[in-house]
């Protein structure tokens, strides 16, 4: 291990201080946001559907839309509410290569894994073609740093991504869904693995649900008992 000396690392921390991911403000350590973005985020929690995540009244309901058309998977944690802050964060880690920002996003999401839950962390896969562009999967970078936090194991190529697809922004619902139909397959040699596994599905930010109904309906084809997606924030107003 590579000892750096007190007077060098109080130099390194004047020169080059520790920052806040949201608005790039000066922060007392490493991975945090500043009180201000702290203060402003909506975070997510009890009471809420028990499908999808989004707040409701009282605890242990199904909001209106999941009963209308339940999904695939089996609920939805996340962090935050998707805001300013959290779309400041993912924006950064996705196109500016502040690849920290997976860290600061997975110590939070570890909040919504229990201790010694047995779950099997698996992120939402990219195409190739978009990891080449990018030069990494956002997703990827977060399980990864939350099977370490939290303990548990992941299978980073647990999905592949077979067909490209375009950006579900701006599509409705119905075309989002018909948009990654048959866009994922399990990996064949990680099937053993899945069968019977409870999956936690890691991905950045929850919208529609498209991409992670396509995902679930993958792995519980390939024998999943249970399939959670875990997120750093979901979309809460609008057309989610």
């Amino acid at each position: 291990m590579r000892f750096v000396s007190p007077i060098f690392q109080a130099i390194i921390d004047y020169a080059l201080p520790p920052r806040c991911p949201g608005c790039g403000a000066v922060t007392p350590g490493d991975y945090q946001l500043c009180a201000g973005c702290w203060q402003s985020v909506d975070f997510l929690g009890a009471p809420n559907c028990v499908r999808c995540g989004i707040p409701v009244e009282t605890e242990g309901l199904i909001c209106g839309p999941c009963l209308a058309a339940p999904p695939k998977h089996d609920g939805v944690r996340a962090v935050m509410a998707y805001g300013d802050v959290a779309r400041q964060v993912v924006l950064r880690l996705k196109y500016n290569r502040r690849i920290s920002n997976a860290r600061t996003m997975a110590m939070l999401m570890a909040w919504h894994v229990r201790p010694n839950e047995p779950v099997l962390l698996i992120p939402v896969p990219l195409h190739r073609w978009r990891i080449w562009q990018r030069g990494y999967n956002q997703a990827a970078l977060i399980a990864s740093h939350l099977a370490k936090i939290s303990g548990n194991a992941m299978l980073i190529d647990g999905l592949h991504r077979v067909r490209a697809t375009r950006s579900l922004a701006g599509l409705s619902r119905k075309a989002r869904a018909k948009e990654v139909r048959a866009a994922f397959r399990i990996n064949p040699k990680h099937k053993p693995r899945v069968k019977g596994a409870h999956i936690l599905l890691v991905d950045d930010v929850y919208t529609s649900g498209a991409t992670t109904n396509a995902c679930a309906r993958v792995l519980k084809a390939a024998g999943a008992a249970e399939v959670e997606v875990i997120c750093w924030a979901r979309v809460v107003i609008g057309d989610d």
